[in-house]
């Protein structure tokens, strides 16, 4: 199965990594296609934050996907896309395309986006996980979205671990675990139920 997936959350790196493995296929006999979701309108091309860039083709779903003959498919932002486009995924790398997709593996009360977890469900050859910094206390390994809204950070249950949307409702921020701040409701490893602290903006 050639299905690869790179996940992390804002500010890791992911789309530069997947700039990086679909920029020499240009120069290869291989073709490639690269998809975003419709959802994202921050930008018309996959742009990381050091200014690379390639052009991407926005879709609703990856059911189009299935009535081309590409050697390559590269999904950026796949969480953007619903379980349902999973099934696409795997139809694909069944009938022998290579699949790159990256993506927020964890949603804004830090549970596994439903697209995310069917994707790994598939039994991808490759997964790697990227980390950023942390914006609050500086530490390396930043494994979690902080979603804000008037500062506050954004912890209402959505349908299906659903996407937010990028269109400037929203700010985000990279944190750590300990910076995170979690639903009252989470539940802690090794100490279930144990209250959070209630939501506070957060100073910089």
């Amino acid at each position: 199965m050639e299905l690869s997936l790179v996940l992390g959350p804002m500010k890791s790196g992911k789309s530069l990594d997947l700039i990086a493995q679909v920029a020499p296929l240009a120069y290869s006999r291989l073709t490639c296609a690269v998809v975003q979701s419709a959802r994202h309108v921050r930008d018309a091309r996959i742009v990381s934050r050091t200014g690379a860039s390639v052009p991407t083709i926005k879709l609703d779903t990856l059911e189009p996907l299935l009535h081309t003959d590409e050697d390559v498919v590269a999904i950026d932002e796949v969480h953007m896309f619903t379980p349902a486009d999973v099934r696409v995924v795997e139809e694909l790398v069944l009938r022998g395309t290579r699949v790159l997709a990256c993506g927020i593996d964890l949603d804004h009360r830090g549970e596994l986006f439903a697209t995310v977890r069917a994707l790994l469900e598939l039994g991808p050859s490759e997964v790697r996980y990227r980390r950023a910094v942390c914006d609050r206390c500086q530490d390396l390994h930043a494994a979690f979205t902080q979603v804000l809204a008037g500062g506050l950070p954004f912890l209402e249950p959505l349908g299906a671990s659903e996407p937010l949307p990028d269109d400037g409702t929203f700010t985000y921020e990279a944190l750590c675990r300990r910076c995170f701040v979690l639903p009252e409701t989470a539940i802690v490893t090794g100490s279930p139920g144990v209250p959070r602290v209630t939501a506070r903006p957060l100073d910089h």
